[in-house]
């Protein structure tokens, strides 16, 4: 079981030509390269990652939908071949419940939905796998999510959604200490409702479950910074460790999910000697 006492640390193995920052980079010749993977991988785990996760399906804003064999073609060998090289957790990106049911048998410790398990046939599928769920809250779908999303109050609105959603779960036989919650920044939210809800992760982490932060490279911090998406390491890196010292002091746990996983290692690594040492003054 992963141990959950300090923040975690997930890196982000895209295996689509289109998602919005890394798209692409693992493919050769129309296809995703064998040993680009392994090597992508094994450098990520030595910078520390705790969590590899796989995504076959691009969710970027206005991202084209693919068909569950695509999906399955894009993700499952190379859950194979990784399992198989390895030993380390690893999280499957999907909202469908046949990828669910071949990453299970494929190795996979973990499913992490965008869509909180609400297509046809996934919670059952979820809970007959018997893995951990990761539920994400997005206001629409990914191909019109950024078209004016409005919010009443989007802490409460995002909190409220993902307690249903855990009711759900529960009651299709999914312990609550199996779920994780992703607020979902970027998610059929505006710059404001990102910044709304960064700074409401106290509240989400009064849930008492583990928080699933996905920061890294979003075009929250392009706007902050008017940086484009190659210049965005320091903010995304900033961002973590802030979202990591909020969860920790409001007694929550949390997974950091990235794309620089050692400048994000070391600045937690910074963040946390500095803690310590404070608290045994």
């Amino acid at each position: 079981m992963l141990n959950l006492s300090t923040p975690s640390v997930m890196g982000v193995l895209n295996l689509t030509p289109d998602s919005f920052s890394d798209g692409g980079q693992l493919y050769s010749d129309h296809c995703v390269d064998r040993d680009k993977v392994l090597s992508t991988v094994e450098k990520m785990l030595n910078d520390g990652a705790d969590i590899i996760d796989l995504g076959g399906e691009s969710t970027r804003p206005g991202a084209v939908p693919v068909t569950v064999e695509q999906e399955l073609e894009r993700v499952i060998p190379v859950l194979e071949i990784l399992s198989a090289n390895f030993e380390t957790f690893y999280s499957v990106d999907t909202s469908a419940p046949e990828v669910m049911r071949a990453a299970a048998n494929a190795g996979a410790h973990l499913i992490n939905d965008v869509r909180a398990l609400q297509r046809d046939g996934a919670l059952q599928t979820a809970a007959d796998c018997g893995l951990p769920v990761c539920l994400m809250h997005m206001q629409n779908q990914p191909q019109s999510m950024q078209n004016s999303p409005r919010y009443q109050d989007v802490v409460g609105e995002v909190i409220e959604f993902l307690e249903q959603r855990k009711q759900q779960c529960t009651a299709a036989g999914i312990q609550a200490d199996q779920i994780l919650l992703d607020p979902g920044f970027g998610f059929g939210k505006t710059l404001d409702h990102n910044l709304a809800l960064f700074n409401g992760l106290d509240r989400l982490a009064e849930q008492k479950h583990p928080i699933l932060v996905g920061l890294s490279r979003k075009s929250m911090i392009g706007q902050l910074l008017n940086a484009d998406i190659n210049d965005r390491l320091i903010g995304s890196v900033t961002m973590a460790v802030l979202a990591a010292q909020k969860i920790h002091r409001a007694g929550g746990s949390v997974i950091l999910r990235v794309h620089d996983v050692k400048q994000t290692k070391q600045a937690l690594t910074i963040w946390q000697t500095v803690d310590q040492a404070q608290g045994s003054r």
